[in-house]
């Protein structure tokens, strides 16, 4: 059976969604699952940063401190490294490369400060756009959501990345939005069937992102198309 490709595949969420679910399952799913699994459990320790200690004057405070001090660094500095490489690792997978655990690190060694800064930049902007009013929040959550892609696909700075993810959005808000919608109720349906459906619903959401922002790099990207199955598209 011939392997599904890019070739015929136009930004839609429905497309997204319908593509990534029979890719993940095609050659991919097992490392794709242990990426999820492995991100899940280090998003933990950020999780635990967020503490709060509520009217007990007997704490020792000056102990706290370096634990808020670890807990920001693990997650400006850590965590944003992990997740820009899960989510190449599932770009990856829906290209037909080889979808390796490794690729979640890459950043640690090609990446890194691009990284770093932007996700502080999508986080700062996001936060304001939330700050007036929320729908601006939501607008710029929308039309910067091709920032990690860009950052590990195509080595841009953090700027370059944000201001390319903008200009690649452009038309394509509405249907980011409406797979951030998609995207929620997935995860709520995975909660109800307990531990394994969350992990299938991430899976297939970060598999459709990743298939979308191909689709759109299809449509645009006219001067250095992507080959895929070792075959360049044909404009």
């Amino acid at each position: 059976m011939e392997s599904m490709n890019y070739r015929n595949l136009v930004p839609s969420a429905g497309g997204s969604f319908s593509f990534a679910w029979r890719k993940i399952f095609e050659k991919a799913f097992l490392p794709l699952l242990l990426a999820v699994i492995i991100v899940g459990l280090l998003n933990g320790p950020g999780a635990g940063s967020r503490w709060q200690i509520h009217g007990n004057e007997d704490f020792p405070w000056i102990f706290f401190f370096p634990v808020v001090l670890f807990g920001l660094a693990y997650v400006f500095l850590f965590l944003p490294i992990i997740k820009y490489g899960e989510q190449y690792l599932f770009l990856q997978a829906m290209r037909d490369n080889e979808a390796e655990i490794k690729t979640l690190f890459e950043g640690f060694k090609n990446q890194y400060l691009n990284i770093i800064l932007a996700n502080l930049i999508v986080t700062a902007l996001v936060m304001i756009g939330f700050v007036m009013l929320i729908i601006p929040g939501i607008i710029i959550a929308c039309r910067l959501a091709f920032v990690s892609y860009l950052v590990m696909d195509k080595n841009m700075e953090a700027m370059k990345a944000v201001e390319k993810s903008w200009q690649m959005t452009k038309g394509h808000g509405w249907t980011i939005f409406g797979m951030a919608i998609i995207s929620f109720f997935l995860a709520i349906g995975g909660l109800l069937v307990f531990f394994v459906g969350i992990i299938i619903s991430i899976m297939w959401i970060h598999a459709a992102f990743a298939t979308f922002y191909q689709s759109v790099l299809n449509a645009n990207d006219d001067e250095n198309p992507i080959p895929i199955l070792g075959v360049n598209e044909v404009r």
